[in-house]
């Protein structure tokens, strides 16, 4: 059977993938960890964190807006966004061992040190995975199979995530015997060596066929200044930046709630009738995910199975989103989802801290509402380049990603700095039990505080212009305007 014009292969979408699973090795320890780790291991406190990650991110931020439009100005033999995934692929793997480094400096020196590497790290992922984000708006015009392409990412993204949220810790603790500084150094090590390896392979096995009209004329004045008249571009930036505050809000918060709030006795238990604690000697004891006889490492443990377990359920609902988008639409799946599991998410606040299974149960049905989201708003990124291009005649696809990424960085740092000050507001001191009004914050910040920024994702959604019908008259009008583009014209003699 003919290939169907459009359509992309199977190495190809899987190759693709691996670009988001290496950026999951800085994304999900950034979003998991970081937090924690300049607090309990670099011994920053968590307003001083909160504030380092705002500035840090920030920075990051406002420097996607000049990687778009540098990238949608690089004209290689390779295209425009595949070179920078080959050209930081090494940078990257040196400064994401450096930011997890802890030197033996005084706490201004320690500081100083992470603002330097975070920043660092944040320009090389902005440098990055912006050009990698816009690579998939110009693979394919076909907005179905940017869906699955989406898919595809978004899978191997969920993997790695499963991979970092289940065995960062007990990685740090084998590694560390003892010394957390030196079990995540070495661990980062790792990650950094898994990073390498995909973005390479990315690159090799991607091209690119969407380019701009050759006759287009370089203006990033103009570029900007549409984005302002351009509906759906607005309600995916506010929803992007909404979005990602509740990420970097709860996602930094949830190994506090292991830590601190869950009962170590009852989660003991729980994780002891799942066979953890009699499973000595085998692959899992060797990737310390078994508990030890002094449950010295029952919160980790806990937080890693409870990870990997929620990261299982996300892969399922990411799976099902070809289907349920191309049945129902992207936006419809996606206001349902964002929906659920605000309600489900909001609950937790309700969970007493010996209640593990309804704990798990809770975050596995959040997961599997939530997960179906994930890819769609990828793809829905594409489909306001192309709207931007049908409205305008001018495709800046690398504008339009790199300012939906600025709006998802101003949300990492906003969502970890706030996390940072509400900790720091309710009484959190690291390394200690935790007063009731600590517990109480991180208990809101795992619940009822992320949950008021997904309430504006739904009314952004609720907003945004893109239908289903409309889409599918962009891609027919637009692969007209492209043919028409291409046809030579005959001369008349």
């Amino acid at each position: 059977m003919a290939k169907r014009a459009g359509s992309l292969s199977f190495a190809e979408k899987a190759g693709y993938s691996l670009g988001d699973a290496a950026a999951n090795f800085v994304f999900m320890t950034m979003i998991l960890f970081q937090l924690n780790f300049y607090t309990d291991t670099l011994g920053i406190t968590a307003a001083a964190a909160g504030t380092m990650l705002l500035v840090g991110r920030l920075w990051d931020a406002f420097f996607d807006p000049m990687m778009g439009v540098l990238a949608d100005r690089t004209n290689t033999r390779w295209g425009k966004f595949r070179p920078w995934i080959l050209w930081t692929a090494i940078p990257w793997g040196i400064v994401m061992v450096a930011a997890y480094t802890t030197p033996g400096f005084g706490t201004t020196g320690r500081l100083v040190w992470a603002c330097l590497t975070n920043i660092l790290l944040m320009t090389l992922y902005s440098a990055n995975n912006t050009p990698y984000s816009a690579l998939s708006g110009v693979m394919t015009g076909d907005s179905n199979e940017r869906t699955t392409l989406s898919s595809y990412r978004f899978v191997s993204a969920m993997l790695a995530q499963l991979i970092v949220g289940g065995f960062t810790l007990p990685l740090v603790a084998k590694f560390g015997a003892g010394d957390n500084a030196r079990g995540w150094q070495m661990t980062m090590a790792l990650w950094a060596v898994v990073c390498v390896a995909c973005f390479v392979i990315t690159f090799a096995t991607t091209r690119e066929r969407i380019a701009p009209d050759p006759e287009q004329v370089s203006a990033p004045r103009q570029d900007f200044r549409a984005l302002a008249n351009n509906g759906p571009w607005i309600a995916m930036f506010v929803l992007t930046l909404s979005h990602f505050i509740f990420v970097a809000m709860r996602g930094g918060t949830t190994y506090y709630y292991f830590q601190y709030y869950v009962d170590k006795d009852a989660l003991y238990a729980f994780l002891q009738s799942h066979g953890l604690a009699t499973l000595s000697g085998g692959l899992l004891d060797k990737l310390g995910l078994v508990l030890k006889p002094d449950r010295s490492n029952v919160a980790s443990v806990g937080f890693s199975v409870f990870n990997i377990s929620q990261q299982l359920v996300t892969v399922v609902g990411v799976v099902c989103s070809t289907f349920l988008a191309a049945r129902y639409g992207k936006k419809a799946v996606a206001i349902v989802g964002f929906s659920l599991a605000t309600i489900f998410m909001a609950a937790f606040i309700l969970l007493p801290a010996d209640a593990i299974g309804a704990t798990f149960v809770l975050e596995w049905v959040r997961a599997l509402c939530y997960a179906p989201t994930i890819p769609l708003i990828w793809a829905m990124f594409a489909d306001v380049a192309d709207y931007a291009e049908w409205k305008t005649g001018r495709r800046t696809t690398g504008v339009i990603f790199a300012t939906i990424l600025f709006g998802l960085k101003t949300g990492l740092s906003l969502g970890g700095a706030i996390a940072g000050w509400l900790l720091s507001a309710h009484g959190y001191q690291a390394n200690v039990a935790q007063t009731p009004q600590a517990q109480l914050g991180i208990r809101m910040t795992v619940s009822l505080y992320p949950a008021i920024f997904l309430v504006i994702v739904v009314v952004c959604l609720a907003k945004y212009q893109i239908t289903r019908l409309l889409n599918i008259r962009i891609q027919d009008e637009l692969s007209a305007r492209r043919q028409l583009a291409a046809t030579p014209i005959t001369a008349i003699p």
